[in-house]
């Protein structure tokens, strides 16, 4: 009897574990024959995300140079590195391009050919276009994987769910407000990948209030203005008339920190330094666990600091009144932020030329408009002033913060679920818009079609309407008859609508305070409520508590999600090894 894998979720991460197989089997695997079961109703490669069937306005929020599928010799693992082209080499276009995602989705489809054509002759792939609904079996038997009209289950010795972005139920703030909305007539869009909502409903020239200021934003101004007929020429939008106005807003009430426009130059900084293995370690060997801000942040400061101030001393010296040498023995001597605070001020004139992340985070904390026009100008300055910042390599230290947030999200994916916080937090300073977008926001705003309200906006439901305000603005009140949930859902267990990952929580798998999979850090394997690894189930991604930043990443940093491909793909090649080997036996 052949050997069987099913891997449930056909897109860039279930490619990724299938390039890591092809690259393990001739190490680990001498079976005499193995069908992988690929199940998506998705296309393989590009998957439910990156298909080609999605507006072709739609881009990347990477460089094509910033974007690959392949290992390299920075990526800790016990696996052999397998290079391969980024995507501005695969496609030959420029490296500084934000490619749209058709384009990517081809790029993930080749690679996704590339790792079946490299399996050794005994192993095949089979797709199988359809949901996979549920699985069942013993623990120390094979599973059964039950797809959606199919009679019969595909039998697996093991699976692998490598599920990406999952819709789910309204929470019971959104059930609310959906419900309100049926009752008076109004139009509640929930959280959903932006490129599957309707937006018929959302008329033109009517106002319309949007919550979340990401990148499902970008996508949703993009969708109801170029994809409505209007066109940007220079730094003028011009109106096809057909758009509704966006008020927008958010906790922070600014958007994503556009995407850094320079390259790196000189010397990087040597990180990890203050969040490295040994401290990851330490926290985990902790016997009552760690607490994220109590035990984890102040590591992450530091190392971010860090990172910040070794660019800023050695490639812009002259606005420093320190030797760097100093400065680092002083800074790694500091024990408490507010020894470092004093030190960076003895040591750096220039306040702009000093990292505070909490301003960072909430720039507008504090800060008071007196009416909506002068916050409108006001929130057009701070874009202004963000986009000129990160395209000036005068001020290279942020690019030294983005390798460091890279670090630290490869260190602190062995520690699990750190909340929605964390992740927030690096998404804002680390994945935000290209520049050009927010370039296209401001002509918008001159515009006229898009509309700040401000940071912590809140939205009632009252009197026919959705009324949205926000302690920015004192006072001031937007009302409209539709709301957007600008956000991807989030990814629980409880709340999933994917059916088998509410089975699994119904039998009993693991999760955490946040609602997440918990999963084996070291390879993958699901966890119960007990915390015992399931033998034969394995699962990768965001709806894991060991998810990363995503399924491909830049070059020559490190991979977190190459590194968990490699532990698992390798995990299931000794399994089904000795599975083979006892069967001989």
């Amino acid at each position: 009897m052949r050997q069987s894998l099913v891997i449930v979720g056909a897109g860039p991460r279930g490619t990724g574990l299938i390039e890591r197989i092809a690259a393990g089997a001739p190490e680990l695997y001498a079976g005499e024959g193995l069908d992988i079961h690929l199940v998506d109703p998705h296309p393989p490669g590009a998957g439910r995300i990156w298909r080609a069937a999605q507006s072709p306005l739609l881009w990347m929020n990477s460089h094509a140079e910033d974007v690959t599928m392949f290992t390299d010799e920075t990526v800790t693992m016990d696996g052999p590195v397998r290079p391969g082209p980024t995507l501005h080499e695969w496609a030959g276009v420029d490296g500084r391009l934000f490619a749209d995602r058709q384009l990517q989705g081809a790029y993930l489809r080749w690679v996704h050919e590339q790792a079946v054509a490299a399996l050794p002759p005994q192993i095949a792939v089979h797709h199988h276009p359809r949901r996979a609904l549920r699985v069942s079996g013993p623990r120390l038997g094979r599973q059964r994987v039950w797809l959606e009209g199919e009679p019969r289950p595909l039998l697996a010795d093991l699976v692998v769910l490598t599920l990406g972005h999952l819709d789910a139920e309204l929470d019971d703030e959104q059930r609310e407000v959906a419900a309100y909305a049926d009752t008076h007539g109004l139009t509640h869009l929930p959280p959903d990948f932006t490129a599957d909502s309707d937006l018929s409903a959302l008329r033109p020239g009517e106002p319309v209030l949007v919550r979340g200021f990401g990148l499902a934003f970008v996508d949703l101004m993009v969708l109801l203005t170029e994809g409505r007929g209007g066109r940007h020429e220079g730094d003028t939008y011009i109106p096809s008339g057909q758009e509704p106005v966006l008020y927008v807003g958010s906790r922070r009430g600014v958007p994503y920190h556009s995407k850094i426009g320079y390259d790196w130059t000189g010397e990087r900084p040597p990180l990890p330094r203050f969040l490295g293995p040994a401290e990851i370690d330490a926290l985990l060997a902790r016997p009552g666990g760690h607490d994220f801000r109590r035990d984890v942040w102040p590591l992450v400061e530091k190392e971010l600091g860090f990172a910040h101030y070794h660019r800023l001393f050695t490639a812009h010296p002259e606005r420093t009144a320190m030797a760097w040498t100093d400065f680092e023995e002083k800074y790694a001597a500091g024990a408490g932020a507010a020894e470092r605070e004093a030190l960076v001020a003895a040591a750096v004139p220039d306040p702009r030329d000093r990292l505070d992340l909490a301003a960072l985070d909430r720039p507008l904390d504090g800060l008071r408009h007196t009416s909506h026009e002068e916050f409108q100008d006001a929130l057009r300055a701070y874009v202004e002033n963000d986009l000129g910042r990160r395209h000036d390599p005068a001020h290279s230290a942020d690019l030294g913060v983005f390798l460091g947030l890279l670090s630290v999200y490869g260190q602190l994916v062995r520690l699990g679920d750190l909340g929605s916080s964390w992740h927030g937090f690096f998404s804002y300073l680390a994945s935000g818009p290209p520049g050009p977008r927010l370039r296209q926001l401001l002509a918008l705003s001159r515009a006229g079609v898009v509309r700040f309200v401000g940071a912590d906006m809140t939205v009632r439901a009252e009197d026919g309407v959705f009324r949205a305000s926000s302690p920015t603005v004192p006072g001031h009140v937007v009302e409209a008859r539709a709301l957007v949930e600008a956000r991807l859902p989030e990814p629980t267990l409880r709340r999933a609508l994917d059916p088998l990952l509410r089975e699994l929580h119904a039998e009993g798998a693991g999760e955490t305070a946040d609602g997440l999979l918990r999963v084996d850090r070291t390879d993958g394997r699901v966890l119960d409520r007990d915390g015992r690894p399931h033998p034969r189930r394995f699962a990768l991604g965001p709806h894991t508590d060991a998810r990363t930043p995503g399924a491909f990443t830049r070059p020559r940093t490190g991979g977190p999600a190459f590194r968990q491909n490699d532990a698992t793909a390798r995990a299931v090649l000794v399994f089904l090894r000795d599975l083979g080997t006892e069967a001989v036996a």
